[in-house]
């Protein structure tokens, strides 16, 4: 008899999902000047946010560290904070590409040095 890997549909299938954190920046991304609808599908007033010229979007694990990068965010510069999820590790913040460009500076620094964190460069577009 041959080995197949199909399971008839009267099995059933287990699936362990598992997150293993590490301490690490994945994604460090600003969006300079983005379109008017991005704001809007991101759930952002687009009328008054788009007087703010970038976004910037940072991953982070443990996903906790999310709340700390957003207070390092708004002291650093006069970023707004878009949106913080301390479940998924998220973090958007608007505004001028300067200012999101500091606070992302000032994030990926002070993970690294002070949390001793891995992190990535940043991208832009």
């Amino acid at each position: 008899m041959a080995y197949t890997d199909t399971l008839s549909p009267d099995v059933k299938q287990r699936i362990i999902q598992e997150l293993v954190p590490g301490k690490q920046i994945s994604l460090a991304h600003i969006i300079a000047n983005p379109d008017p609808i991005l704001y809007k599908k991101l759930g952002l007033d687009p009328a008054v946010e788009y007087s703010r010229s970038a976004i910037g979007i940072l991953t982070i694990s443990p996903a906790e560290t999310a709340i700390i990068m957003g207070d390092i965010a708004i002291k650093a510069s006069g970023v707004e904070l878009g949106f913080v999820d301390r479940f998924s590790g998220s973090l958007i913040i608007m505004g001028t590409v300067s200012e999101v460009e500091a606070a992302v500076t000032a994030i990926l620094a002070y993970v690294s040095e002070k949390l001793g964190f891995s992190v990535c460069g940043v991208t832009r577009t």
